[in-house]
């Protein structure tokens, strides 16, 4: 439960990032000097394909989808990378949402759904 949980609030922070990186591109700005450039539009969009899915796979884990658990650690994987070349646009938000996969993993590799 608790990994629906944060996987669901990561999936909401990342799906707000994105949208913020649409809604205004003059908010975001990165150094010349950045070898993941991209344009942020593009980043907007990956954050808002990665969230809706970290949503869509918390909701498969309140549920106790068995397909949801690997997904889960898929998303968070990918997440943390997406998160790791974007944190030269807005650090804060980044490392938040890192720290919120890292703990998704934990929680999905240590959870136990015999015991519940």
């Amino acid at each position: 439960m608790a990994a629906a949980c944060l996987l669901f609030v990561a999936g909401i922070v990342a799906l707000l990032q994105g949208i913020a990186a649409l809604a205004d591109n003059d908010l975001l700005i990165v150094g010349v000097n950045y070898t993941f450039e991209f344009d942020v539009t593009t980043w907007g969009w990956i954050h808002i394909v990665l969230g809706i899915i970290g949503i869509a796979v918390s909701l498969g884990l309140f549920v106790g989808m068995a397909w949801a658990r690997g997904m889960a650690f898929v998303i968070a994987a990918l997440s943390i990378v997406a998160n790791f070349l974007w944190m030269p646009y807005y650090p804060l938000w980044s490392i938040v949402i890192i720290a919120l996969d890292v703990a998704v993993i934990w929680a999905v590799a240590t959870w136990r759904p015999d015991e519940v």
